[in-house]
């Protein structure tokens, strides 16, 4: 199938509003280069913003909890983690994606908010945060607080074993919480910006740890979109986001290419480049259209004529989806 995709230049903050999500931490774009591009200010319902900033981490607490001494490898510069980030899809919105296609809510596609006690290792702990912070997003947007809170709970666990619990405000959690109708507010107020938490494990040479983090969240979103667009297939656009995650997953490994000496992240890497290997089966072509102006309720916008498409069968969707499910099952198990 041949996905062709209108790069219009569209905020899409009107989609966020009809759902309830006025004043919500992202900017949706449209880059020039690659459609659906997302900007992302904060990493939606996974980290939550502290009320007291001047609380002082333990930092030597933190340093004896690690499973090895330092970060393999030369590690990453802040920037190019940020940079990453901001290609990758946010929780929020893949789950709004899979609502708006008419697909009803289902839990079994989540990683059981029980499964906690499994993760004994930083390295499944780390995996695993960034998971249940796309299982909650979706819990969130599919409107089922109960099952949110509980992954509000694993999900401060997890933080407080990897000693970044203190960038979680659980005062500001706990009393939201109590009420199902506040979960919203829960994830829209206490939102943190990723790049705290990543300057942190920089600082204690620990940003293998951001990087799994993001590949959680990431993989999360991958296998819920492939089952998703598995019982759709007439669904135009979950095949387009399946497709444009080529582009990530390059990103993603690039940053794995820093860890080879690390055991985990280099298995890791390889079950990533067997990913890759099924993701060359596609292909993103861009073609440049010359940006042209238009005046929209009196404001100035600026559309950008410009069109990407994405060759993407039912075969790559299918191939995709069994090797996404493979990782991620070595991941949550």
């Amino acid at each position: 199938m041949k996905s062709s995709v209108n790069s219009a230049f569209l905020l899409r903050n009107s989609r966020l509003q009809s759902l309830g999500y006025e004043g919500i931490i992202l900017i949706f774009v449209v880059n020039q280069k690659r459609s659906m591009r997302l900007i992302l200010i904060g990493v939606v319902a996974v980290l939550f913003y502290s009320c007291t900033p001047d609380k002082k981490p333990d930092d030597q607490a933190f340093l004896e909890s690690l499973d090895s001494t330092k970060t393999a490898g030369p590690g990453v510069d802040e920037e190019v983690i940020n940079s990453i980030l901001n290609q990758i899809p946010s929780p929020i919105e893949i789950s709004m994606l899979l609502k708006e296609s008419g697909s009803k809510y289902n839990v079994s596609l989540l990683n059981p908010s029980d499964n906690l006690p499994k993760y004994n290792s930083n390295y499944k702990k780390a995996l695993n945060l960034g998971i249940y912070g796309t299982d909650l997003g979706y819990t969130n947007i599919f409107g089922n607080n109960q099952d949110g809170i509980k992954y509000i709970s694993s999900i401060k666990s997890l933080a407080d074993e990897l000693n970044i619990g203190q960038f979680f405000d659980i005062k500001t959690i706990g009393r939201l919480a109590t009420n199902s109708k506040n979960l919203d507010s829960l994830l829209l107020i206490t939102t943190m910006n990723f790049n705290q938490i990543n300057h942190y494990l920089q600082s204690q040479s620990r940003d293998n740890l951001s990087v799994l983090l993001l590949t959680g969240g990431w993989l999360e979103a991958m296998q819920i979109t492939c089952q998703t667009a598995a019982k759709n297939p007439q669904n135009k656009e979950l095949k387009e986001t399946i497709g444009e995650q080529k582009i990530v997953l390059e990103q993603i490994m690039l940053l794995f290419s820093f860890y080879t000496a690390d055991e985990n992240m280099a298995s890791l890497m390889e079950d990533l480049n067997q990913l890759k290997v099924a993701y060359d089966k596609i292909t993103i072509n861009y073609t440049y259209k010359e940006s042209t102006m238009e005046i929209v309720d009196g404001v100035a916008v600026i559309k950008d004529n410009s069109t990407t498409t994405i060759d993407i069968t039912e075969e790559n969707i299918d191939e995709i989806k069994s090797i996404t499910n493979s990782i991620r099952t070595k991941i949550i198990s």
